[in-house]
């Protein structure tokens, strides 16, 4: 082709795109502002709910992933007396590693529970919660709220140290755009296998239970509430996946000797 006519070529097709532009009207110019306005304002909205939604769930995996890279231990102490004397033991013998250090993570972790009337310890996941009482399964408004700040145990079923159903629950929610406002306890449920320790403290005594088993439900089974066995056991619950409200994963712990 002609080089003068490449020219010419390019010349038109500017011509007509400056042609074009000049016909825009000022009210159709905007209507396309407003139009990519509005689009750039739900892209960012999506961005953040998404974000919101799913911060604590990312933030505890990889928590997790860096603890369990570093072979980080947690044990529990019943009191701050054992604490310190645990911490003293370990201290001892139990220097800080080059990828500890790195990642700037303790190699061992003494758990105290939260509140000794009511709590739950669990070692495997570093979870560490007081448990709010007799929380109405039933009534919304008084679950939602317990969640904030711990655990809720449901009413009607029994208390550690009774040989009944203890059940717990933890990160639920109304919407799921607002599990976020939740605490993050269990949130890395799933991680529990069968034979993993949990650990619960009632009235200043300690009583231990061994996983047994896990089953992801849907919301509507609550059937599970007063499921019942020849032994003493607790169903700890909570929403499935993390950082959703689609379905509940349930884990069940047998209690065994001290």
């Amino acid at each position: 082709m002609d080089h003068r006519y490449k020219n010419a070529t390019r010349l038109g097709k500017r011509h007509l795109i400056r042609h074009r532009i000049e016909k825009i009207k000022p009210s159709e110019y905007l209507s396309v502002l407003i139009l990519r306005t509005i689009g750039n304002f739900l892209v960012l909205s999506s961005l953040f709910m998404v974000g919101k939604t799913f911060y604590q769930p990312v933030q505890q995996e990889i928590r997790f992933f860096i603890e369990q890279q570093a072979k980080k231990e947690y044990v529990v102490a019943s009191n701050k007396e054992e604490e310190a004397m645990y911490k003293l033991q370990t201290n001892k013998n139990q220097p800080k590693g080059a990828l500890n250090s790195l990642l700037n993570v303790k190699p061992l972790e003494v758990l105290v529970p939260e509140d000794p009337e009511f709590s739950v310890v669990i070692t495997k996941i570093g979870a560490n919660a007081r448990i709010l009482p007799n929380i109405d399964v039933s009534d919304e408004d008084a679950y939602l709220e317990a969640l904030k700040s711990g655990v809720a145990h449901a009413m009607g079923t029994a208390f550690p140290g009774e040989g009944g159903h203890v059940f717990l629950f933890a990160h639920s929610t109304d919407y799921f755009w607002n599990v976020g406002n939740y605490n993050a306890v269990f949130y890395l449920l799933h991680k529990l296998e069968k034979g993993d320790e949990i650990n619960l403290f009632f009235k200043g005594q300690r009583f231990k239970y061994r996983v047994v088993e896990k089953s992801i439900v849907n919301p509507d089974q609550v059937e599970y509430l007063t499921r019942k066995t020849n032994r003493e056991f607790v169903t700890l619950q909570t929403c499935w996946p993390p950082g959703t409200t689609l379905k509940r994963l349930l884990v069940f712990a047998v209690r065994v000797a001290d």
